[in-house]
């Protein structure tokens, strides 16, 4: 099995961030229904006013291969698109457990 973990920093006011990342959290909350790898996903939106980070992701699947499935997916982009424009840093980490 295969965590992906990605985090964002968002541009905008306070207000315009938390909407992103909550358009954004509906989209991705989504995905596992229409992709077939993915066979979780959970989102947070910060909630600590001293960190940067706004939202983080983690998903599930069954193999490296897998994650680039997901990333390709057309589910996946449209989702991914809700953030152009307002994309200010990605971090991502990939594991086996």
């Amino acid at each position: 099995m295969v965590k992906h973990i990605v985090t964002f920093k968002l541009t905008g006011t306070d207000e315009e961030r938390r909407t992103i990342a909550s358009e954004f959290k509906n989209a991705l909350l989504k995905l596992p229904q229409v992709i077939e790898p993915l066979q979780s996903m959970e989102v947070g939106i910060n909630e600590n006013p001293d960190e940067s980070w706004d939202v983080v992701l983690t998903a599930v699947v069954p193999t490296m291969e897998d994650v680039e499935v997901y990333a390709k997916h057309p589910a996946h982009t449209a989702a991914a698109s809700l953030l152009a424009g307002h994309k200010a840093d990605r971090a991502c980490v990939d594991y086996v457990y």
